[in-house]
């Protein structure tokens, strides 16, 4: 099980990656054209949050399992995108533009941070 956990932990990061990168793209040009979220701009930014919050647990199995990376900053990039992506809940307008341009700067900076945990975590 433990090795299983291990192998798609890499795989979920590479996700992530490429879930904040397009949700971040496609909303940014939301905005930036003035128009709503939409519905696919909406379910990949839930997407990029939803694998974040996996990639998190994956690492807390792996970490209980006594597997750790030589460098300690991983934990601290992976933390980080996780709670950058978190926090347009509590900040962001209820509704309005300046809401999907919340949701959209945050999920490009846990992207740019979960590119530096994946670059930190290859041991």
């Amino acid at each position: 099980y433990a090795r299983r956990v291990a192998e798609i932990h890499p795989w979920v990061g590479a996700a992530v990656i490429a879930v904040c990168a397009c949700a971040a793209f496609l909303g940014g040009i939301r905005y930036w054209r003035g128009r709503g979220a939409g519905t696919i701009t909406t379910h990949l930014l839930s997407l990029a949050q939803t694998l974040l919050v996996a990639q998190v647990a994956i690492g807390l199995l792996l970490l209980a399992d006594d597997r750790r990376v030589a460098d300690e900053l991983h934990y601290a990039y992976g933390a980080m995108a996780l709670g950058v992506a978190l926090v347009p809940w509590f900040y962001a307008p209820e509704r309005g533009p300046r809401r999907l341009l919340w949701f959209t700067g945050t999920t490009a900076v846990a992207g740019a941070l979960a590119i530096r945990a994946y670059m930190t975590g290859a041991g």
